[in-house]
């Protein structure tokens, strides 16, 4: 047992250890044996975290994306409010003066503020009776974003409503 190399001496002091005391009269097969369960306890616990399965090289070679039926999905926003349709046909700038992602990321700040405001009735009122369940993952389209965005300016602009506040402070 001695051969394990643990550094303890046959008598079983430990030599020039003057702080732990514990350590006299330990025999080195207590030592050893000490040592062998706690491997015992850690090797199954090492083999566990190992994974042994391997999967077939054609499954590998057959999983490919393939996005051949794009989604179609059309979204329309209806707004039941009449003044929306005026307030929209009377904008000075065309739907293409913003990119995509500008409308996207607007809008999903805007959504949130909604939503948060949506979820809270006693404090903001009965004024924001739906959710708006935007997604940013979601692909809307320009027209469906541009007219999103817009109804939140008819909303700042004709409820006076401030959403967010986007002029500074």
């Amino acid at each position: 047992m001695a051969a394990l190399g643990f550094g303890v001496p046959k008598n079983g002091a430990v030599q020039g250890c003057k702080k732990c005391l514990t350590c006299e009269g330990y025999e080195p097969k207590f030592l050893a044996m000490k040592a062998l369960m706690l491997l015992s306890l850690l090797l199954p616990v090492l083999f566990a975290c190992q994974t042994n399965k391997t999967l077939p090289q054609e499954a590998v070679s057959n999983q490919r994306l393939s996005v051949e039926n794009p989604d179609t999905s059309t979204y329309e926003l209806i707004v039941f409010d009449p003044r929306y349709e005026t307030f929209l046909a009377t904008q000075p700038y065309s739907k293409n003066f913003y990119s995509n992602e500008y409308y996207q990321n607007w809008n999903y700040r805007y959504c949130v503020e909604w939503n948060s405001r949506h979820a809270n009735p006693l404090r903001y009122g009965d004024f924001y009776e739906t959710a708006i369940p935007y997604d940013l993952t979601v692909d809307y389209g320009l027209d469906f974003n541009f007219r999103l965005y817009q109804y939140f300016q008819f909303i700042e602009q004709e409820y006076n409503i401030v959403l967010i506040n986007r002029r500074g402070p």
